[in-house]
């Protein structure tokens, strides 16, 4: 599928890396296909852009870069939902707000993007009754190289049944 997009221009995706949310991100209900855009210059984060609507990319990036100790209770129901057949398969993201300074970066830790790679389905969960935040600093006395560390350690977000 070729797309056009606003910060990326124009994009070629395979059919298999496109991803459906069939319940979609919170405020942005009309946008239900996205592909990940991987830039060298901006790892460990990522682009979740929109098929359906060019303007719209969120930066994501896995949560354990930056919180080790991230993790997320997922109830039988969302597993059903994304069609989950063993939890190695789900990819973990939140969504990044970057503003003017950089240094004050947040993620939403509350509303984490799963997604299952054998399908391409995605769902954003609502953590409720959790210490997580929409809006948690993302830049703290963790030093990067740890932060490196700690993620090759861990291939996948841990899910939790």
């Amino acid at each position: 599928m070729r797309i056009v997009t606003n910060r990326f221009g124009e994009l070629d995706i395979p059919d298999d890396k496109i991803i459906t949310m069939p319940k979609p991100i919170l405020g942005f209900e009309h946008l239900k296909k996205y592909c990940i855009v991987e830039r060298e210059d901006g790892e460990p984060f990522l682009w979740y852009q929109s098929v359906d609507d060019p303007a719209v990319a969120f930066i994501i990036v896995n949560p354990l870069f930056f919180f080790p100790h991230y993790r997320i209770e997922v109830n039988p129901k969302e597993i059903e939902e994304l069609m989950i057949e063993d939890v190695k398969s789900v990819e973990s993201y939140v969504i990044v707000t970057v503003p003017s300074d950089p240094h004050q970066m947040t993620a939403n830790l509350q509303g984490p993007i799963l997604i299952n790679t054998e399908n391409r389905h995605a769902k954003q969960l609502i953590l409720v009754n959790s210490e997580y935040g929409v809006n948690h600093p993302l830049m703290d006395d963790i030093e990067m190289e740890k932060r490196r560390e700690v993620l090759e350690e861990f291939e996948d977000t841990k899910v939790m049944v």
